[in-house]
């Protein structure tokens, strides 16, 4: 990373959202408010966002979303995310209402139908990574995928302020690859959360083992007879299963999103946010807001 430049901190919001919603939802602290409405995500989203922004201290920001559950992925394999049922009757009405308080912030929210939120995520990651540091404040390791010397991942741990943060470095210690070889290891085997299989009894410890002898999915099959006999015969049974796995793993990033560097500086007009904090009745908005920080104005 370069001293010299300015920093952009992207934001996964429905990683800080669910993070913050299910924290408190589990003892059914909604925090409803006179209105009837559930402010107890946004509450913690606030709360996640502030104390990542005094942690990283990033010059820029922008905060990207999911837009609906349908996408190019649910088009190619129907089955895609449908493990996971409707999101909870508390939660639905904060969607529109978290993303109020971050324009109240004058931070751009930013997303696309037919895309992930990790798709917008990947495609200004590489528009601006020679301009600024880029950092990406998530839950999901499936970004890591997108690091690279100028790209790096924080990942969001347990409570508040708890990070492990990731870079080439880091990631190749820890797993033995490169990041963008984590597309080829989802394709082997599968991902659960997202509900695509993968290669049929292939876990995580052979498909490393793969991926360092034959670096990619490609080179895997070029070399398909140097496999054991148990190894060949999975891979060629669930070949199609593979090739799409791999495709469903890999996040975009030509997807037709920008943020304008000068539209994501942090300059948040604290009675302008304080309004709005106040108006959806979040508990303690004072005490939310930071008071002396140089964006707050």
């Amino acid at each position: 990373m370069d001293n010299q430049k300015p920093s952009l901190m992207l934001v996964d919001g429905m990683a800080l959202l669910f993070r913050a919603y299910y924290a408190t939802a589990v003892t059914g602290q909604f925090m409803i408010n006179s209105k009837g409405i559930p402010t107890n995500g946004i509450y913690g989203f606030v709360k996640h966002l502030f104390t990542a922004i005094q942690s990283f201290k990033p010059s820029h920001l922008a905060v990207c979303w999911d837009m609906g559950s349908k996408t190019f992925r649910t088009e190619m394999f129907a089955d895609y995310k449908g493990n996971r049922g409707e999101a909870p009757t508390e939660l639905i009405p904060q969607f529109d209402l978290v993303k109020e308080v971050v324009a109240s912030f004058d931070i751009p929210n930013i997303g696309l139908a037919g895309f992930e939120a990790d798709d917008c995520i990947g495609t200004i990651a590489n528009q601006m990574k020679d301009y600024v540091n880029v950092y990406i404040l998530t839950g999901d390791q499936d970004i890591l995928q997108l690091l690279d010397e100028r790209v790096s991942v924080i990942l969001l741990k347990k409570g508040f302020g708890n990070y492990h943060v990731h870079t080439p470095k880091t990631f190749f210690e820890e797993k033995g690859i490169m990041p963008r070889q984590m597309i080829d290891l989802k394709a082997l085997m599968g991902d659960p959360s997202d509900n695509y299989p993968g290669v049929k009894g292939i876990g995580e410890k052979t498909a490393l083992k793969l991926l360092k002898e034959f670096e990619h999915v490609e080179g895997i099959i070029a070399n398909i007879d140097r496999l054991s006999k148990s190894n060949k015969s999975k891979i060629e049974q669930d070949l199609e299963m593979l090739h799409l796995s791999r495709k469903l793993a890999e996040i975009k990033c030509d997807v037709p999103v920008r943020c304008e560097l000068e539209q994501a500086g942090l300059r948040i007009e604290r009675d302008k946010a304080l309004a709005k904090l106040m108006d959806i009745e979040l508990r303690g908005s004072q005490s939310l807001l930071p008071l002396d920080e140089a964006f707050v104005s």
